[in-house]
């Protein structure tokens, strides 16, 4: 098997493995781009963004510095709620937990002077969804979560290797060499003035 030939059926079979992953990233990044737009939409429905679970009495000592963390797995399993989260200071008398996954969020907001804790569940959205998918990553839930940003790093070797391929094949075919010249120098010469100018 040829050098040419190797490349031709990897690429060919990385773009069939990539193109679940190929398909996400381009979708979700559609109401990334038009998120005023989808913004709109939703508000037309005129549907409230959260509905309340619970309010309670709640006491549990916050750290003035540090990782919130710790206390944000302490609230989760004082009610019952699981899921990856993130622990977040929203004033200097609240904290808030936003547990997310692809299909359901809730988000705890604890006052600390009032000692009280409030739970809201988001309604969902498939613009939300989408770009929950886009944007999930990091190896701090363990875990699944761990094992989709692994997933993550495997994909983009993947897509680094299919753009390689990709060059070497159109090297190897002279006769497509000065279109694939036009279209290296247009998509360089866009990127070049997108980073320059924004």
């Amino acid at each position: 098997m040829t050098l040419l030939h190797f490349s031709r059926r990897t690429h060919l079979y990385l773009g069939l493995g990539l193109l679940p992953w190929f398909l996400v990233y381009a979708v979700s990044s559609i109401p990334f781009s038009h998120n005023q737009y989808f913004e709109s939409l939703d508000k037309a429905k005129g549907l409230p963004n959260w509905t309340p679970r619970f309010e309670r009495h709640y006491e549990i000592a916050i750290p003035e510095t540090g990782s919130l963390r710790p206390a944000g797995a302490r609230i989760l399993k004082d009610t019952g709620i699981q899921g990856a989260f993130g622990a977040y200071r929203q004033g200097p008398n609240q904290i808030n937990v936003y547990v997310h996954s692809f299909w359901k969020s809730t988000q705890l907001k604890y006052f600390i002077a009032e000692k009280r804790l409030v739970a809201e569940d988001k309604r969902f959205r498939w613009d939300h969804f989408l770009t929950g998918m886009h944007a999930k990553g990091g190896f701090e839930q363990g875990g699944l979560h761990d094992v989709w940003g692994v997933i993550v790093d495997f994909v983009c070797l993947g897509m680094l290797l299919w753009v390689l391929t990709g060059v070497l094949m159109w090297w190897k075919l002279p006769s497509t060499r000065a279109w694939g010249w036009a279209a290296l120098a247009a998509g360089c010469a866009s990127f070049a003035l997108f980073l320059v100018a924004l």
